[in-house]
């Protein structure tokens, strides 16, 4: 019997939550360590990566997309014992990852720039950023297939090639960035090149993997079809996840134009706060990712009384894990924006940000397992609309308005509004999909 339905709920969510979120984190560490090092460059080199932190996110949010829609699918097909459905839905997926390349490889020759200009018109700051974008976009297919390998690895139930294929792809990066940056004095172009490489030698890592340790999937390239409705259900499902997770790209986006009238220190003051708030966020978003393939199998399996312990379990965990992140950042908001080089200027505006923000992690942890869920038993709509809700459609006219009347400080305690209505809301549509499930299953 597959250990999906045969595991200890509890061991099962952890033991596969753990490594993704581990993998997460490594994957979280390539902005990061950039971050880092290039605001000990110089703090036109931090606003430059700042600004391009949206269209790494957005590259990721599409691979992450694709990934969950075409895992979904095989998780279930596996559940269903369709070997050969569960080999194509990898190939179709493969060919998505290939064509969101190729759209990426054209925005970084052609629109990088335009792109750098709506933000700002320091022309020294556009061409650091427009070198960086030109590097990560170009060489960003290796990110796509990374992220498709690894989801491959979730939904075979193997999360701990997840940490390998992450693990080597940040530890070149760290271990590159120093490098490139200074000794080599390449800056922000530095930062990128090591980026690609590290991601390049991971992606090889994933296709190695695929081909000697995992037998389920068969990735033979010759035996791809075109398969129209399976194309569809792949989308379905990864459209709304790639949304859900796009979503913080264009919050960043709009944010950056909210904050960048009140000083461009703002912008990279958000941009630390969004880099750190990570190493809280995907420890819980390794849980959702854990989740999904869990209860889809399941779902799948028809072992409605393994799904909703699974759920139960995932909402304690996130809880303590969103409470312990922001105890840390009430606590010692000074240290964490230390490690970018924080001046004066940094800390004014940065250590209330960290301390009124952090108290929503707590109601994001609630609708991020609940919207996890929805994906996985069939309502990709209901998780979609609110992230929406959560990350655009309430979060930005709010803090837009109480920035502008009441000030930074006022405009950071919209993030706490939106959670905690996000959150009931959450919990409200939970109770109806409970019902839908038993019925289905009954």
């Amino acid at each position: 019997m597959h250990k999906m339905e045969s595991m200890d709920i509890r061991h099962l969510v952890v033991s596969m939550s753990v490594p993704i979120a581990l993998s997460m984190l490594m994957s979280a560490l390539y902005n990061i360590i950039d971050s880092m090092f290039v605001a000990g460059y110089s703090q036109e080199a931090l606003l430059s990566v700042s600004l391009c932190y949206p269209i790494q996110t957005l590259m990721i949010a599409i691979a992450c997309g694709i990934g969950v829609g075409f895992n979904t699918v095989l998780a279930r097909y596996l559940g269903e014992q369709k070997p050969e459905m569960a080999s194509q839905s990898v190939l179709n997926g493969m060919l998505l990852a290939l064509i969101s390349w190729l759209l990426f490889l054209a925005f970084g020759f052609l629109g990088s720039r335009w792109f750098l200009g709506l933000f700002t018109r320091e022309a020294e700051v556009i061409a650091q950023g427009d070198a960086y974008l030109m590097i990560c976009c170009g060489f960003s297919f290796a990110i796509f297939f990374q992220i498709t390998f690894e989801r491959i690895m979730q939904a075979t139930g193997r999360p701990m090639y997840n940490l390998a294929i992450q693990g080597t792809g940040a530890l070149i990066n760290l271990i590159l960035d120093p490098v490139f940056i200074f000794t080599f004095h390449l800056g922000v172009a530095g930062a990128a090149i090591a980026t690609v490489i590290g991601q390049v030698t991971a992606m090889g890592l994933g296709i190695w993997i695929t081909r000697r340790k995992v037998p389920e999937i068969h990735m033979d390239i010759r035996k791809f079809r075109w398969d129209g409705p399976l194309m569809l259900r792949i989308l379905q499902i990864g459209i709304p996840a790639m949304v859900m997770q796009a979503v913080m790209s264009f919050m960043s986006v709009f944010m950056n134009w909210i904050l960048m009238p009140f000083s461009a220190m703002a912008v990279s003051v958000f941009s630390v706060y969004i880099k750190l708030q990570q190493f809280v966020f995907m420890i819980v978003m390794g849980l959702t990712n854990a989740l999904i393939p869990i209860v889809s199998f399941n779902f799948g399996a028809k072992r409605k009384d393994r799904i909703f312990p699974a759920v139960r379990f995932s909402l304690m965990m996130a809880t303590a894990i969103m409470l312990a992140g922001t105890i840390l950042f009430q606590l010692i908001p000074g240290p964490l924006l230390a490690l970018f080089n924080a001046n004066q200027d940094m800390y004014a505006i940065g250590i209330p940000c960290l301390r009124i923000i952090s108290l929503s992690f707590v109601f994001a942890g609630v609708s991020m397992i609940l919207c996890s869920a929805f994906q996985a038993l069939g309502h990709p709509g209901m998780s979609l609309g609110i992230t929406l809700l959560r990350q655009l459609v309430l979060l930005i006219p709010m803090t837009a308005i109480l920035a502008h009347l009441y000030g930074l400080d006022a405009g950071w305690s919209s993030f706490v509004v939106t959670e905690v209505i996000c959150a009931i809301l959450s919990i409200l549509e939970w109770g109806k999909v409970k019902k839908q499930v038993n019925l289905q299953l009954a």
